[in-house]
């Protein structure tokens, strides 16, 4: 009577080798497609905050750092090779702590911590300024390296600024942080702990929007209150981006983009780049690279494969996602996206490809708008900090006088006395 109860127990031993070893080769299958297709097109991620860790950390020092060896961060140059990242947009951010203080200053030597960046090591890293320049640097085997400014307190409310950040290379100006610029509310404006004070954009606000389009620089919404993303997207001229947000639907956080706008970001021809921090996730302090994925998938089912990108926020966050540790997970990411049925061309999509059609229309709509010079009101920017020079009174009389002036008035005073 024994010799029937081995036999099942044999062929139950069988059945769960072949699923095992079926099981381990359609993962690896998986795999190997994913590694294919991003060889094939460029990984752009939106939003990496590594230039923040070298000022935290070196004091933007490069000499004092190894990109090669570095630890503790999310990001080295080993790790963006395993992750065959093709892309990267570069934040260059200041917290809103510089607001009209030293915002200008500090957003600058973030740029320039990102040239020398990819000055130090041209063997990894390709600096570009175009939607052409980022396939000439995968083509060359280059981490095509973009650089995107976070937040709108870093142009002090100046146009100017703003052309010459552009100037300098910036390709995209996040147009909040966490806090409200004088003409543009940021995402906490919807939590109740920030008061609205522009109702979304100010007036000079949405002439930014405009002079962005007129510029080539592409308009990122992340860290944007819901009444600022319907201003933006009904004003600007060209496609807009999300560097670094996640589904609302999913996890309802503020800094997340909810259905109404998917759709209109959809319509407009624009991306959101799925944010990897665990509190935009899920909502907890825990997640899983499976839970990104999810948002991915939802994306996908209520915008459509041509509206979704990757904004992993690596290096900008305390926490992310088990089984995407670092940079270096993406093709473990991709693999699971293949898993769950999405074809070659949808994964191309958004790898890579999305964010390139959106550039490449910002490029196109450059050209076809007239410029604007226009100051801000002072009154919206007064404050001990910063000078009225260049402003009138309603009398037409200059607000301060130059200094000879004073000084040629202080003279005849005394004279006179």
């Amino acid at each position: 009577m024994p010799q029937p109860q081995i036999s099942v127990i044999k062929k139950m031993w069988i059945f769960l080798y072949i699923l095992c070893v079926y099981t381990l080769c359609s993962a690896d299958q998986y795999r190997q497609r994913a590694e294919k297709l991003m060889k094939e097109t460029p990984l752009i991620d939106g939003h990496n905050d590594l230039p923040w860790q070298l000022l935290l950390r070196y004091h933007n020092q490069l000499s004092k750092v190894d990109l090669n060896t570095l630890n503790g961060t999310h990001t080295n140059i080993p790790k963006l090779k395993a992750g065959l990242v093709g892309g990267q947009f570069w934040a260059a951010f200041t917290p809103c702590s510089t607001q009209y203080k030293d915002a200008v200053r500090q957003t600058l030597e973030q740029i320039d911590v990102i040239h020398r960046m990819c000055q130090m090591y041209p063997q990894t890293f390709q600096y570009v300024s175009s939607s052409k320049e980022i396939n000439t640097a995968f083509q060359n085997g280059k981490v095509a390296s973009l650089i995107g400014v976070e937040g709108g307190h870093s142009i002090d409310s100046s146009m100017a600024t703003l052309r010459l950040f552009y100037q300098l290379g910036v390709r995209y100006m996040t147009l909040t942080h966490s806090c409200n610029t004088p003409w543009v509310d940021n995402w906490l404006v919807d939590t109740g702990a920030d008061p609205p004070e522009s109702n979304g954009l100010s007036e000079y606000g949405k002439k930014i929007i405009l002079e962005m389009n007129r510029l080539g620089m592409i308009i990122d919404l992340a860290h944007t209150s819901v009444k600022t993303m319907n201003d933006a997207l009904q004003i600007s001229k060209a496609p807009v981006i999300y560097s670094h947000s996640s589904a609302y639907a999913l996890c309802k956080h503020k800094r997340n983009v909810p259905d109404e706008i998917l759709r209109k970001v959809s319509e407009k021809k624009g991306i959101v780049m799925v944010n990897f921090y665990n509190e935009y996730v899920t909502c907890k302090a825990t997640a899983n690279l499976s839970d990104v994925a999810d948002h991915f998938d939802y994306i996908k089912k209520i915008a459509g494969f041509q509206t979704v990108g990757f904004g992993g926020d690596y290096d900008g966050v305390s926490s992310v996602p088990a089984g995407l540790d670092d940079v270096s997970f993406y093709p473990d990411l991709v693999a699971e996206l293949l898993r769950r049925k999405w074809t070659d061309k949808e994964v191309k999509a958004a790898l890579g490809e999305n964010f390139i059609r959106v550039f490449q229309q910002v490029e196109q709509v450059k050209s076809n708008l007239a410029g604007n010079d226009e100051p801000i009101p002072y009154e919206q920017v007064q404050n001990q900090c910063r000078t009225g020079y260049g402003y009138q009174n309603n009398n037409g009389t200059p607000l301060v006088l130059l200094p000879t002036l004073i000084t040629l008035a202080y003279l005849a005073h005394h004279l006179l006395v």
